[in-house]
């Protein structure tokens, strides 16, 4: 948690919540509030889930999840039982609670596993797995994540690509099972096993395709790119998954997933267009000086 005063936060929360704010403003001021978190910062989050842009809704759980405050399991619990919410900011808010692993969620979690909409329910059903795990995981466990995000599920205790493949791919094995294997597939962080998950791209689930895709983006694996190029301009996939290969493309920040993305500025889907704008500005930060000095003292620093 970032200290800071009360009086900037307030600040940065006004900016989130303003509608005339271009929505990559928005979200820098969101990841700030993330980054210094407690009472006020929660406060700024929950009072823009009246917007109007499920994509920067469904940030704002994520946020609330990886920010790990069980203050903020009342709000996405509210979140996740309102219908009138659009399915991947419910589904998101499930994941965030999951994220946070309180036992006191397995009550609200179960009755929505089996909710109308799958991603909120099959969601609900990894979030529970999740919880119930953290509660008997083994004692000799270590999680090998290289990256700083609170993961749905652990990553399987296995680290044979083909083996891991063929459990990704397994639609009669548990989505929290095939979970585990991506998570294992993305922290051995080679050619191969980036090519392993692409091929969850094809997965029956909507769900697991989205975060197929949100794994790729952290990677940022230029050999990936085909892949979510190829969903991204489905115009018959789900709008989640969609939403999630813009973002990842824009991770990933080539050339050529600028142009990719250029393309899709005026999509029809409103989330999709949305991703699109801000996974743009995903690629000019990741290619601006600032981003490679700022790299560069990372890499000299961890030598």
């Amino acid at each position: 948690m970032v200290k800071i005063e009360e009086s900037k936060v307030i600040d940065i929360g006004r900016v989130l919540n303003d509608k005339k704010r271009p929505l990559k403003e928005r979200f820098r001021a969101l990841f700030s509030l993330k980054n210094i978190g407690g009472t006020k910062a929660l406060e700024c989050i929950e009072s823009c889930f009246v917007d109007d842009s499920a994509l920067l809704k469904h940030e704002l759980a994520y946020c609330l999840g990886q920010m790990q405050d069980r203050a903020a399991i009342p709000i996405l619990v509210k979140v996740l039982e309102d219908e009138s919410q659009e399915p991947m900011v419910r589904h998101e808010a499930a994941e965030a609670l999951g994220a946070i692993g309180s036992k006191e969620v397995e009550e609200i979690l179960i009755k929505f596993s089996t909710d109308s909409v799958i991603e909120v329910a099959e969601t609900c059903e990894i979030a529970l797995g999740r919880i119930r795990w953290l509660q008997n995981k083994e004692a000799d466990f270590v999680d090998s994540n290289p990256y700083a995000s609170v993961d749905p599920t652990p990553p399987a205790n296995n680290t044979n690509i083909a083996d891991l493949q063929k459990i990704l791919l397994d639609e009669e094995n548990s989505l929290f099972n095939r979970y585990r294997a991506m998570f294992s597939l993305r922290n051995l962080q080679t050619k191969e096993s980036v090519l392993a998950l692409a091929t969850g791209l094809k997965g029956k689930s909507a769900l697991f395709r989205h975060e197929v895709a949100f794994v790729l983006g952290q990677l940022q694996e230029e050999c990936s790119v085909p892949f979510l190029a190829e969903n991204l301009r489905d115009e018959e996939e789900n709008e989640m998954v969609r939403h999630e290969c813009a973002e990842a493309l824009g991770a990933i920040a080539t050339e050529e997933c600028t142009e990719i993305l250029n393309q899709y500025l005026d999509d029809e889907k409103r989330v999709v267009k949305e991703s699109c704008e801000v996974a743009l500005d995903m690629c000019e930060y990741e290619n601006s000086p600032e981003f490679q000095y700022a790299d560069t003292l990372g890499k000299v620093s961890s030598n």
